[in-house]
């Protein structure tokens, strides 16, 4: 785990990170991308780091992969690409870049470097965990193929590379779906997420058998509030993430993965939005669509706020928190990403 102090103290001695407002200004045009949701004097704190980085990703050939669920300085300000999980899989597999650094939680790193091997890929807080990754391991997915004995199994992208190595093929919540229905089998067992299990379930032809794991963001949520919310504001449109319990996803306008829910708020523009999931998502959008107004409740995940561009820059300047994937399990987990990736592909999500 990173120590606070000793990362401000190396970086004071290569850069000057002091709050710029003159900076702020000529970095305006990045700015311009989230200046409803980030004020102006916070911008002036966050200009010096997106400065740094910026050049460090030209003087050392990297590329920062951001998640839907970054804060707007990091989505906006020094992503190179912003997706969400099928989306930064299929961009680790592409780049030409030699580093990726993931400002995600820590299995997308590892899936990043399942699909380069030969890249370095680097983890600004190895501490920024799942709870669904750490809800399934691969003696749980032994255990499940002995309850179903013959039942391909489906694992989340939302699981270590040892879960992903036991499994046959992997999903998202955007394809997850289309993954079950291809398959030739009429039960498909599924991991880790129980609620994204269930929501397929309910659309699926298949015979849908799941593990008990959750999302500590997503299962918070609740129909009752829900139904409270639209009682108050009958115009607002309820977009849900999949791995919300299915009663939640029922109230729901539409359900979709992350970047599926921005789809449909950018081609729908509804007066009032409330987007069912992590916070940050509609910080991320919200200056792009000012004709929306973007209706509480959220949820925070602690594990994506612990990704900060201070230890971005961190990681981009001294190559430490490298993620390191054993080759075996690596070459067996990179067989069932890439099965997604090219079904996905085949299927045209």
């Amino acid at each position: 785990m990173l120590d606070t102090t000793h990362i401000r103290e190396t970086l004071e001695r290569h850069f000057d990170l002091s709050p710029d407002p003159d900076l702020a200004e000529e970095m305006s045009d990045i700015y311009a991308r989230m200046k409803r949701v980030v004020p102006p004097a916070d911008w002036a704190i966050h200009a010096p780091y997106v400065k740094a980085i910026d050049t460090l990703k030209r003087e050392k050939n990297a590329v920062i992969l951001g998640h839907n669920y970054m804060t707007p300085e990091i989505y906006h300000g020094v992503a190179d690409f912003v997706g969400d999980s099928l989306q930064l899989a299929m961009k680790a597999q592409e780049t030409e870049a030699d580093i990726i650094v993931q400002a995600g939680v820590h299995f997308m790193a590892e899936t990043s470097k399942i699909l380069s091997p030969e890249k370095t890929v680097l983890m600004p807080d190895m501490a920024a965990g799942c709870s669904l990754a750490e809800s399934i391991t691969a003696e749980g997915i032994a255990e499940m193929r002995r309850r179903y004995p013959g039942a391909p199994v489906v694992s989340y992208v939302n699981t270590t590379a040892e879960v992903k190595a036991a499994s046959d093929i992997c999903c998202t919540s955007s394809n997850a779906l289309q993954i079950v229905e291809a398959l030739e089998a009429d039960t498909v067992i599924m991991t880790p997420d129980r609620y994204l299990a269930q929501n397929v379930a309910n659309q699926s032809s298949k015979r849908v058998v799941f593990w008990e794991g959750s999302c500590i963001v997503h299962e918070l949520y609740t129909a009752e509030d829900l139904r409270a919310y639209r009682e108050h504001d009958p115009e607002v449109k309820i977009v849900a993430h999949p791995e919300c319990p299915p009663e939640v996803v029922a109230e729901a306008d539409f359900t979709g993965s992350t970047g599926g829910i921005i789809r449909w708020v950018e081609e729908n523009r509804p007066r009032r939005a409330m987007l069912v999931t992590e916070c940050s998502m509609a910080s991320n959008i919200a200056d792009a669509l000012p004709d929306v107004e973007f209706a509480k409740p959220c949820n925070m995940c602690p594990y994506m706020k612990k990704i900060t561009l201070e230890k971005i820059l961190y990681v981009l300047l001294t190559g430490e928190n490298e993620v390191v994937v054993d080759p075996e399990i690596a070459a067996r987990a990179r067989v069932a990403v890439e099965r997604m990736i090219d079904l996905s592909k085949k299927l045209g999500l």
